[in-house]
C-alpha cells in the first residue's frame, strides 16, 4: 500500500463520523424541539389545546325531519312536501376553467334559452358573461342559474354544453336540492288547511296559520343532531341522533264538498257585493268538519273575492240563529209549553225598551216562535224563568256544553262570550236580548255544533277537523268521535225542535220559504243582526303594548246586516249540517234566506246531484203507457238532411223531433236524441245527467215535462236500436 494512501482514507473516514455527528446532532436537537413542544403542548398549553379540541368535536348541526304531510279524507295530498333543485355556479371555484367556459357561453345559452324561455339567448349570454366580467375575487360563489327546477331540468342542465365536458370541480356547477312546501289543489280550502313559513332566528319552516299552525308540532316531527367525530383521516360529520319525520294527517276535509262551497259562496258574493263571507259544513253522525269557505272582498280589485282569515271561529253577534239554543234551553228545562200561545203583535215594551216583531201575528203558539222568527215570543217565554237570577239562562248553557272548548283542530279557535249579567233591570234588559241573538259573541264553528246536535237526536258531537295520524313508520293512529255532552236533549225533544225548524222552511209564516225544494228538504233558522260600529282607536299604546280593546265601540250601522242561515239535510234523515255566514250584502239579498240561504240549498242540490246524499233515486223508465216507440230523432233535423244530400244519400227518413214547449223549471224531453244533444240540452236547463249505455236516448227519469229545480239528477238510458 502506498504511504499516501493511508491518509487519504482516514481523511475520508473522519469525514463520513464528521456526517454523522452532524446528523445525530440535528436529530438530538429536532427532537429536543418536539419534546419542549410536546412539555409545552401537554403542559403550558394544555388548557388551550383541550378548549379547541371540545370546541371542534362539540360542532353540530341539527338534522332537519322531513314535514308530515295534510290529506284529504279520501287520501287525496292537500300539502305536501315536493324536492325542487336550484342550479349555480361557483365562478372562484379553485379549478374553474374560466377559457373554456367563456368560449362556450354562446352555446349554452342556446341550450338555456329553449329550456327557460324567460330569457332569450341574448339575454343568457349577457347574465353568463356579467357573472365572469369582474376579477377573480370580485366573482359569485352562487351566480344563479336557475331555481326551484325539477329533477329532470337539472340533469338537462347537466349535459349542457361544457357542462358536460368536466366535472363540478372545473366546470362549477352546484345543484342544490331544496324542499318545497306544495298544495295541489292551490287554494281550495286554504285558509283551513293553512300556510307555512321560515322563522328569522333559526330559519326553520314553521305553519303560520290554519292547519298547518295547529298541527306545526305533529307535521314538524322531530330534528336530529349531526357531531363532529374524529376518524383516521380528520373530523368527519356523524349522526349522533337521527331525525323523526313528522306525521302525515288525514283530515276530514271532502275536496267535492270543499269546491261546491266555495264555488256557491263565492257566486253568492258577488251577487250580493257583500263584504265577506264564511261557511262550514259538519257531518251530523261523526261531527267531520267536511268543508270550509271563507272569502273577502279584494281591496283592490273590489269585484273579486279572495280566501280569507278563518272567521268560523271569529266572534260575532248570531241574530235569530240564537233562538234555536233559547229554545233547546227552554224544551230541556220545561218552560217551553208548545201548545200556549201568546200575544205577539209587532212591539212589546220591556223595561221601557221596544222589541219588534217585523211579521208576527196578533198571538203565536210556542210551537211557531222559531217559524215567524218572534223575538216578541222568545222573550215572553223566557224572561218569567230568569227574573231574579238573569246568568241562571248562561249557566243553564254551560250544562249543556255549549261553552266547553271544542279542540277542533281549527287554529285560533274561541270559545262563544256570554258576559255576566248583573242581578238588576240592566241585567234582565241584557238577558232580553241574548235569547234572540243580541249582546252575545258566538263563533259560526259553535251554532253550527248545536245545530249538528239537535239534528244528531241531541247527541252533541264534537266538531273535528283531524281524522287520522300516520307516523313515520306507518303506524296509524286514527281518532274516533267524541262527545262534548252524551245528549242535551231527549230523542223526542230533537225530533219536535227539528220539526219547528223545518216549518221555518216549509211553514205558511216561514221566514225561509226561498228555500222549498221537492228534491232535498232543508231545515234551519235564518238570523239577521245589524253591524255594530266598529272601534277605530290604536290597538296598540305609544309603547307599543297592546291594548285590550273590543272591537266594538257600541251602537250600529243603520242599513248594514249580517246575515246567517244553519241548518240540516236531508230532513227526514240528517246527514250534514250547515253555517253560512254573509256580511253586509246589497239589496236585493239582504235577507238571509236569498243570500246565505240559498248558498246552503244549492250545495244540497249538487251533493244530491253528484249523489253524496243517501235516498238518492236509481234510474226507473217512465212507465207511462202513453210512451211513444223509439225513433232516432235530432234538434235540428236540417243539418241531416243537408249532410245526407251533400253525401249523395237518396233515401231519407223523416226523424222525429222531441217534444218541446216546456218551460224552465220542467225536465226537458230528450227521448230519441244522441247523447251529446241529450246532454247539451239538460245542462243547459240547469240539470245533472247521468247515462247508462251507449247510443241514443230510449227512456229518462224525471219523464219529461217534470217539475224539477235545477240541479236535479236526470237519468238517461241509451241503447242503439239496428
Amino acid at each position: 500500500m502506498d504511504k499516501n494512501e493511508k491518509p487519504r482514507h482516514r481523511s475520508r473516514n473522519v469525514l463520513i463520523v464528521g456526517r454523522f455527528g452532524l446528523i445525530l446532532a440535528l436529530a438530538l436537537i429536532l427532537a429536543l424541539a418536539i419534546a419542549i413542544a410536546l412539555v409545552r403542548t401537554t403542559t403550558v398549553h394544555r388548557q388551550a389545546w383541550n378548549t379547541m379540541a371540545e370546541s371542534t368535536l362539540a360542532q353540530r348541526q341539527v338534522i332537519v325531519p322531513q314535514r308530515g304531510d295534510i290529506l284529504a279524507a279520501d287520501g287525496s295530498i292537500l300539502a305536501t312536501n315536493l324536492c325542487y333543485y336550484n342550479v349555480r355556479l361557483d365562478l372562484r371555484a379553485p379549478s374553474f376553467k374560466i377559457i373554456e367556459f367563456t368560449d362556450s357561453i354562446p352555446l349554452i345559452a342556446d341550450s338555456l334559452a329553449v329550456w327557460f324561455p324567460q330569457k332569450t339567448h341574448r339575454q343568457w349570454v349577457q347574465h353568463l358573461r356579467n357573472g365572469v366580467s369582474v376579477p377573480k375575487e370580485q366573482r359569485s360563489r352562487g351566480w344563479s342559474i336557475a331555481k326551484k327546477v325539477t329533477r329532470e331540468q337539472a340533469d338537462r342542465i347537466k349535459r349542457a354544453p361544457f357542462f358536460r365536458r368536466f366535472k363540478p370541480a372545473y366546470s362549477g356547477l352546484v345543484i342544490e336540492p331544496q324542499m318545497v312546501r306544495s298544495y295541489p289543489f292551490g287554494r281550495v280550502a286554504e285558509f283551513s288547511i293553512g300556510r307555512v313559513g321560515q322563522t328569522s332566528y333559526d330559519n326553520r319552516i314553521i305553519g303560520r296559520y290554519g292547519l298547518e299552525s295547529a298541527l306545526d308540532s305533529l307535521l314538524y316531527g322531530t330534528p336530529g343532531v349531526k357531531r363532529r367525530r374524529i376518524g383516521t383521516r380528520g373530523t368527519y360529520m356523524a349522526v349522533d341522533t337521527p331525525a323523526v319525520d313528522g306525521y302525515h294527517v288525514t283530515t276530514t276535509i271532502d275536496i267535492t264538498i270543499q269546491d261546491i262551497l266555495e264555488s256557491e259562496l263565492g257566486e253568492m258574493l258577488v251577487a250580493s257585493k257583500a263584504e265577506w263571507g264564511t261557511a262550514m259544513v259538519m257531518e251530523v253522525a261523526t261531527g267531520d268538519i267536511k268543508a270550509m269557505a271563507n272569502l273577502e272582498r279584494d281591496s283592490v280589485h273590489t269585484d273579486l273575492y279572495i280566501p280569507a282569515m278563518n272567521r268560523i271561529v271569529e266572534w260575532y253577534e248570531p241574530g235569530s240563529v240564537m233562538k234555536v239554543m233559547s229554545m233547546a234551553v227552554a224544551m230541556r228545562y220545561g218552560y217551553a209549553n208548545l201548545n200556549r200561545s201568546y200575544p205577539i203583535g209587532h212591539t212589546y215594551m220591556y223595561l221601557r225598551r221596544a222589541i219588534r216583531d217585523t211579521h208576527s201575528p196578533a198571538t203565536l203558539p210556542v210551537s211557531r216562535f222559531l217559524e215567524y222568527s218572534s223575538n216578541i215570543g222568545m222573550v215572553k217565554m223566557s224572561i218569567p224563568e230568569y227574573e231574579g237570577n238573569p246568568n241562571l239562562f248562561r249557566e243553564r248553557l254551560a250544562e249543556m256544553g255549549f261553552f266547553d272548548r271544542l279542540n277542533t283542530g281549527i287554529a285560533r279557535e274561541r270559545r262563544p262570550r256570554f258576559h255576566m249579567l248583573r242581578n238588576n233591570s240592566g241585567g234582565m234588559l241584557d238577558l232580553s236580548r241574548m235569547v234572540f241573538g243580541y249582546t252575545t259573541f258566538i263563533p259560526p264553528l259553535y251554532t253550527c255544533a248545536f245545530y249538528n246536535a239537535i239534528a244528531n237526536d241531541g247527541r252533541f258531537v264534537r266538531p273535528r277537523l283531524v281524522k287520522s295520524l300516520r307516523s313515520a313508520d306507518g303506524v296509524d293512529s286514527v281518532i274516533p268521535p267524541s262527545y262534548v255532552r252524551d245528549s242535551i236533549l231527549s230523542r223526542q225533544q230533537s225530533a219536535r225542535l227539528r220539526e219547528m225548524m223545518r216549518q221555518v222552511v216549509w211553514g205558511e209564516g216561514g221566514t225561509a220559504k226561498a228555500l222549498r225544494n221537492p228534491v232535498v228538504e232543508i231545515a234551519g233558522k235564518t238570523g239577521t243582526c245589524k253591524l255594530v260600529l266598529e272601534d277605530k282607536r290604536p290597538r296598540v299604546d305609544a309603547n307599543g303594548n297592546r291594548l285590550q280593546l273590543p272591537p266594538w265601540k257600541g251602537g250600529y250601522l243603520d242599513g248594514h246586516y249580517r246575515v246567517t242561515f244553519c241548518g240540516f239535510f236531508p230532513f227526514d234523515n240528517p246527514r250534514y249540517t250547515c253555517i253560512v255566514v254573509i256580511n253586509d250584502p246589497q239589496m236585493p239579498y239582504r235577507g238571509p234566506a236569498v243570500s246565505s240561504g240559498t248558498v246552503l240549498k244549492n250545495l244540497a242540490l249538487k251533493m244530491y246531484a253528484r249523489g253524496m246524499l243517501e235516498g238518492d233515486p236509481v234510474f226507473r223508465p217512465d212507465p207511462s203507457p202513453a210512451e211513444r216507440p223509439l225513433v232516432h230523432t235530432s234538434f235540428d233535423n236540417d243539418r241531416r238532411a243537408a249532410l245526407h244530400q251533400a253525401l249523395g244519400v237518396e233515401r231519407t227518413a223523416t226523424f222525429g223531433v222531441p217534444a218541446s214547449g216546456y218551460p224552465p223549471g220542467q225536465v226537458p224531453d230528450v227521448r230519441g236524441v244522441s247523447v251529446r244533444e241529450a246532454l247539451a240540452k239538460l245542462e243547459q236547463a240547469g240539470y245533472q245527467v247521468v247515462f247508462r249505455g251507449a247510443g241514443f236516448v230510449e227512456s229518462q227519469s224525471p219523464a219529461p215535462g217534470t217539475t224539477a229545480s235545477p240541479g236535479t239528477r236526470v237519468h238517461l238510458n241509451l241503447k242503439n236500436l239496428n
